[in-house]
């Protein structure tokens, strides 16, 4: 176990010296309390033994003895204090990093939302400016952060996770590596108290920790961290074969939640296939400003924004000709699969609307393009 720290070690070390941009590498887990920072300390001392300026830019140990004791021995840059509201905030000090410029930073929590005045919203924000100046960055996130995965993640497990990561955070990490341990194990890890205080503890069994909520966090992050293997394995090696190059076009329409189950479950077609993808809103004159509700306006542009924010190019076209202006931009961006969402119509609508369905579908067959209805 020991030998393959050290391998892990040694090899992003290898990524760190190759190029003059700083690399990433991210450290995912299913839940708080599987062991990320604590990996993370670890891998710092190492790379301390081997010579690399390497320093703590941000770490939470949550007041967990084992991790805590990590720290010492272990550079640490003082956090930055904000006030607001009245009270004191502390920050991870991204000027102070900048200036210093460690070889390596190790920046925990990376989905947590920076105190008003920051210079970015998100410190996966942060993140970027300093793998920009050329500084290495070792993070950590729990898989419910994720973006595109949001809603699944909300039905899992009851909770509305509000700081999230785009996908694309993990798309430029370098290295992935998941700290994975059974249902068991970490429940026996929260009854000893080495997660939360002992006062927190039943609530949390009760809750959060219930073994078939961890058994599908767990089987979400053991298919993320496999996709992002296969993604780099696919980028990294080469192909005697060349594939067809896939293009996602997702259609929306000023439905909110529907949109929004497109644009995500997209956005997840899209990144298994590494591929880009478009999220088409067709405005026919029934949606125009003066006629669509506002409540419906609101809810289109923060889908619109949502799809930007996970990667995809936007394109807004008034037409009352839905059907054609979907095949036009299938065929000008050479897409290979249109994604809708479940109809809401009744039974006579569906059968009203057949032919123009058909366009669609011949359309489509000419041009072997996949047609996806996503639930």
């Amino acid at each position: 176990m020991e030998d393959n720290k050290e391998d892990s070690v040694r090899k992003f070390l290898e990524l760190v010296k190759k190029s003059r941009r700083g690399k990433l590498k991210i450290y995912i887990g299913m839940s708080a309390g599987v062991g990320k920072t604590y990996r993370m300390l670890q891998e710092a001392h190492a790379l301390l033994r081997g010579g690399v300026n390497v320093q703590i830019g941000y770490i939470e140990t949550h007041r967990r003895e084992e991790t805590h004791a990590l720290l010492d021995g272990l550079p640490l840059i003082p956090r930055r204090k904000i006030f607001y509201r009245g009270k004191e905030l502390e920050e991870m000090d991204l000027n102070s990093i900048l200036s210093i410029h460690p070889d390596v930073v190790i920046v925990d929590e990376l989905a947590h939302t920076n105190a008003e005045g920051s210079k970015n919203a998100k410190r996966w924000q942060d993140v970027f400016d300093l793998l920009d100046a050329g500084i290495s960055v070792i993070s950590a996130v729990n898989i419910q952060h994720l973006e595109s995965i949001n809603e699944e993640i909300e039905h899992i497990t009851g909770v509305a996770v509000t700081e999230r990561i785009p996908d694309k955070i993990l798309e430029i990490a370098d290295e992935i590596v998941n700290i994975d341990l059974t249902a068991d194990e970490l429940v026996t890890r929260l009854k000893e108290g080495k997660i939360y205080d002992k006062s927190k503890i039943a609530t949390a069994l009760g809750n959060f920790f219930q073994p078939e909520r961890i058994l599908q966090l767990r089987e979400l992050a053991l298919k993320e961290v496999a996709h992002q293997v296969e993604r780099k394995v696919s980028l990294e090696v080469p192909k005697q074969i060349k594939l067809r190059s896939e293009r996602f076009l997702a259609c929306i329409s000023s439905n909110a939640d529907t949109a929004k189950v497109v644009i995500r479950k997209t956005a997840r077609l899209a990144s298994y296939y590494r591929s880009p993808w478009i999220v088409l809103y067709v405005q026919s004159s029934n949606e125009s400003g003066d006629k669509i509700k506002l409540d419906k306006q609101r809810h289109l542009i923060n889908n619109l924004k949502l799809a930007t924010e996970l990667g995809a190019e936007v394109l807004k076209i008034k037409s009352d000709q839905v059907t054609q202006t979907i095949i036009k931009v299938a065929e000008e961006k050479e897409i290979t699969t249109i994604c809708i969402g479940k109809p809401h119509l009744n039974l006579f609508q569906v059968i009203m609307r057949t032919a123009i369905f058909n366009q669609l579908l011949r359309s489509l067959a000419m041009k072997d393009t996949d047609l996806v209805i996503l639930s």
